[in-house]
């Protein structure tokens, strides 16, 4: 429950934040790094929190979302996906559109 609560501050604490492996400046993996990639393509301000750091972090997150894999993408408190959505998004214009609609960008 304790991880929980952790999870719920930082997501609600950041208006755009990505849980992945690593750091937004050193990805430790590549589906973090194309994330990260794609929010600092549209000049979004967010927040990385490294998953690695912490295993209860690292599991808590996947049970939070019900999602199994890192990272993920929460945008004022809405869970949007993982890599492969995120990537989808950006390339049909929606994240862009998404960021807009929520005053981010």
């Amino acid at each position: 429950m304790e991880i929980n609560k952790k999870i719920e501050t930082i997501i609600n604490d950041n208006e755009v934040c990505l849980f992945m492996k690593g750091t937004p400046d050193a990805p430790q993996c590549g589906f973090s790094m194309a994330v990260s990639n794609v929010l600092k393509h549209l000049n979004v301000n967010f927040k990385g929190i490294n998953v690695l750091e912490d295993e209860k972090l690292r599991q808590g997150i996947k049970d939070f979302s019900d999602w199994p894999t890192i990272p993920q993408l929460y945008v004022k408190k809405e869970f949007i996906g993982g890599c492969d959505i995120v990537k989808e998004m950006f390339e049909k214009g929606e994240l862009k559109k998404l960021f807009e609609d929520k005053n981010i960008i």
